[in-house]
């Protein structure tokens, strides 16, 4: 069977908000839908664009998928299930109607719905005195400074969960957990921490915990993804004559050469240079051409040459065109 990249199928990136996937479905579902589209296999796409929304729009499939995804497949490798994936992720039980299930691939099926019932409700139950596991997975939040995206590393947390009591009250309790950040993570990211969730029924067993990752703005550098970018003041002559200076980078301070001619809005590349991940995203910097305030006079006497040879206009082009 082939494994489906469901976020390719929708034409978003992986670190797409749900608005946003929401949008794209909508907007793709009109444009398939069998009833309407003359779109060649036009109900074979409003299938697949159907199925990716399916997986994308819950929360918790998304995780599940994301975590599957992270192996590196690609839209059309050759895919089989890892063992017991099913019962690791929480969605042996969780069934679907046979009307359902009919419209969804075999891969959808694979991961999501190994133990289908025939009239099973989609909707979550309660996670006490449930049937289905995933519903004691708990969901928590964690805002990161950049650098620490970037480098990594232990952090601190607080989460709540739901916790039955012997008189069978549940309550929300408080815990407090060292977690370890892979680096390199980026703003939307999941990571599921095995056992660390709300108790599965009276059993005793414990579902996951989801950490779901935000990062904090940062007053230097602009993150898209994996990639980073940055504003950088040049001077003039640097920019007209090209230079090769010393730039701040995640990682370090790096060479960056400024090609002459620059101008103010030139973006230049570091490749590899952004967030760490195979392949590791870049650094762009973009110029800013900035003036000297004050002219000592022999700088100022330097520009009164420069304006008394140069024959430079950069308005002649909008004179022209006007």
């Amino acid at each position: 069977m082939e494994f489906k990249d469901y976020y390719q199928i929708l034409g978003v990136a992986d670190t797409a908000p749900q608005d946003e996937i929401k949008r794209a479905y909508r907007q793709l579902a009109r444009k398939y839908h069998p009833d309407v589209s003359k779109e060649p296999r036009a109900e074979v796409r409003f299938k697949e664009v159907t199925e990716a929304y399916e997986a994308l729009h819950d929360k918790e499939k998304r995780v599940a998928y994301d975590h599957l995804r992270q192996s590196g497949y690609r839209q059309g490798d050759e895919f089989k299930p890892p063992p017991d994936w099913q019962a690791q992720e929480g969605f042996r039980d969780r069934g679907f109607s046979a009307e359902d299930r009919a419209d969804f691939s075999d891969f959808f099926s694979s991961i999501f719905g190994g133990g289908f019932k025939t009239g099973t409700s989609r909707r979550r139950q309660n996670f006490y005195g449930s049937d289905n596991p995933a519903a004691a997975d708990t969901y928590a939040e964690i805002t990161l400074p950049l650098v620490d995206a970037y480098q990594g590393g232990e952090k601190r947390i607080v989460y709540q969960s739901p916790e039955v009591q012997d008189n069978g009250q549940v309550i929300m309790k408080k815990h407090t957990i060292d977690v370890s950040i892979p680096a390199g993570v980026v703003d939307g990211q999941h990571l599921r921490l095995k056992g660390l969730g709300a108790e599965r029924g009276f059993s005793g067993e414990k579902g996951h915990l989801y950490l779901e990752i935000h990062i904090a703005p940062h007053p230097l550098y602009v993150l898209d993804g994996k990639n980073v970018t940055r504003k950088l003041p040049v001077t003039p002559w640097e920019a007209a004559l090209g230079a090769t200076i010393d730039t701040t980078t995640l990682g370090g301070k790096v060479k960056l050469t400024i090609p002459p001619g620059s101008q103010s809005g030139t973006k230049l590349r570091l490749k590899g240079r952004g967030m760490p991940g195979n392949p590791a995203g870049d650094q762009f910097v973009i110029l800013q051409l900035v003036n000297p305030i004050t002219l000592d006079q022999a700088t100022e006497k330097l520009y009164h040459q420069l304006a008394e040879v140069s024959h430079f206009n950069p308005r002649v082009l909008l004179e022209e065109t006007s």
